[in-house]
């Protein structure tokens, strides 16, 4: 089988080192792809929001199965343009893609449907939020809309916090588009958890639970970024509270995108807060988080592909899809300065990793060289009986990892292990 995957990053090629694993599978191009990338799949210089450059490409070419992986594309319709020649898919359509594509559409979906999430009002006139913030507690969170590189959410502090992110998104454009309309909504507190789920918009079959690392440094200190490491799976999400969620946030889910004629097929994520008063819902993505991807995968048993294709026929109830029971950990190898200024085209070597494996995200390659070539440059991946034993393989194995100009968190899965005592 000739197989498709949009996108760049450490997601997409976890995504297609698992795809891989199928017998079947004869080639795989990767559009764009990346330097690291290369190693694995026929790498083709077609941006994943140039959906008629991938549909170009597609119709030139025997595909027999597409993996539309990041949210831009999926926004943008690249299924539906896809489908729309006869070529299979994995991911939703651009109108079930609006459960991420717009933060109003996604609140007024919970809200009409009692799915439990923050309290919320939504603005498009700057003056109005303003207003509105002047009377409420702090923190508070000012979400954009629509899209925004997993920046477009300000957790502020003070007042002056939160006049200035309304500014910022509103007056001054930081996110385009995307934060012309926002979201202010109450703060919530509680550990966060992140659950990846199949669906085929019939039956929901989450994946193993994972814990992301936002900030940029040890402690939680720092920026926010797109993810400076992850676990799986999370030691706050127990099986009590999986089953609140699967009755009271994830069929609810599904059930209300099939009411409002937005049927769900691909991979629908939660993110949670365990809040004093029960499970709520963060955020909505329609499609495989990054970098919780990177150890949810690698956990998991049963064959993607296989899976894919029964999620696109309607048919995921028919399989049972297994994780196993071990843990994993994703360790984010980034470049000096991020989510600020860095500098890049570094060239990136490593040692004999044992069982331990790279996924590169910001790379390029160059006579032959692979070169940082981005903000999140890879991830090191190790797997083991436990998360202690996970976590300790990930960091004996970045060690092993070398380019100029580079930084980790050195603390990455510590408290799931508090937790988890």
């Amino acid at each position: 089988m000739n197989i498709l995957v949009i996108g760049g990053g450490g997601r997409e090629h976890a995504i297609i080192k698992k795809l891989k694993e199928n017998k079947k599978v004869t080639h795989i191009w990767a559009l764009p792809g990346n330097g690291g990338i290369a190693e694995d799949a026929e790498c083709v210089n077609i941006g994943a929001k140039d959906i008629d450059g991938i549909e170009s490409f597609a119709k030139a070419h025997t595909i027999d199965f597409a993996v539309v992986a990041p949210d831009d594309p999926l926004v943008l319709g690249a299924v539906d343009r896809l489908e729309g020649i006869g070529i299979k898919c994995f991911g939703p359509n651009a109108a079930a893609a609006e459960i991420e594509g717009s933060k109003i559409f996604s609140k007024n979906l919970m809200k009409k449907y009692n799915i439990p999430t923050a309290e919320y009002e939504t603005f498009d006139d700057m003056e109005k939020a303003l207003s509105y913030v002047r009377e409420k507690e702090m923190p508070i969170v000012i979400k954009a809309d629509g899209l925004a590189l997993g920046k477009g959410v300000i957790i502020a502090q003070t007042l002056t916090d939160a006049e200035n992110a309304i500014r910022m998104m509103m007056a001054d454009g930081a996110f385009g588009k995307s934060g012309s309309r926002i979201v202010i909504e109450e703060f919530l507190t509680g550990p966060e958890v992140s659950v990846l789920s199949f669906t085929d918009s019939k039956v929901v079959v989450p994946m193993v639970s994972s814990m992301d690392h936002k900030r940029a440094l040890d402690g939680d200190m720092g920026l926010n970024t797109g993810g400076m490491g992850t676990i799986a799976p999370n030691p706050c999400y127990t099986k009590e509270i999986a089953d609140i969620c699967m009755e009271t946030i994830f069929k609810p889910t599904v059930d209300a995108m099939n009411k409002e004629g937005r049927p769900f097929k691909g991979c629908l994520y939660f993110g949670l807060m365990l809040t004093p008063k029960g499970p709520k819902v963060i955020e909505y993505n329609c499609r495989f988080g990054d970098p919780e991807t990177q150890v949810v995968l690698p956990l998991m048993e049963t064959d993607l592909l296989e899976t894919m294709m029964a999620v696109r026929d309607e048919k995921l109830a028919d399989l049972e899809v297994k994780f196993s029971d071990g843990a994993a950990c994703c360790v984010v190898h980034a470049s000096k300065g991020y989510p600020g200024k860095y500098d890049t085209g570094f060239e990136i070597t490593h040692e004999d990793m044992g069982d331990a494996f790279i996924y590169y995200a910001g790379a390029k390659t160059e006579d032959k060289k692979v070169l940082s070539a981005g903000g999140r440059v890879l991830g090191v991946v190790a797997k083991g009986d436990t998360l202690k034993k996970a976590i300790e393989k990930a960091y004996e194995a970045s060690g092993k990892v070398h380019f100029e100009n580079a930084f980790y968190r050195k603390d990455i899965g510590q408290k799931a292990l508090e937790l988890s005592k």
